[in-house]
């Protein structure tokens, strides 16, 4: 799991994510000064604080968590969708519009 500061990193870069935008996870991961912890940026948003929307950060692809699965079904696809991302048939964000690109 990341350290206290390092999850403190990951849930800024998550809150800097503006509505109807995702991150994957490894972008996240570098954003906070490690490439090769995109598995600690899950672990940090699956214990993540409320005021955090985790649900911006997506795999590369655009899947989605099966975290969210646990929470109601399609719950991360819903809070998505509300802030206009739009979907692939088989429900993966079109990376190719609604990626973040700009630096944090």
């Amino acid at each position: 799991m990341g350290s206290p500061n390092f999850n403190q990193k990951v849930y800024a870069i998550t809150r800097a994510i503006p509505r109807g935008f995702v991150l994957n996870y490894g972008a996240v991961a570098a954003r906070a000064g490690n490439t090769r912890a995109s598995r600690a940026v899950g672990y940090a948003m699956a214990a993540c604080p409320k005021n955090v929307p985790a649900h911006r950060v997506v795999f590369k692809d655009g899947s989605l968590s099966s975290a969210f699965l646990e929470r109601g079904k399609n719950k991360q696809y819903a809070l998505l969708k509300a802030e206009g991302v739009t979907f692939t048939k088989d429900k993966k964000v079109k990376m190719s519009r609604h990626l973040w690109i700009r630096p944090f």
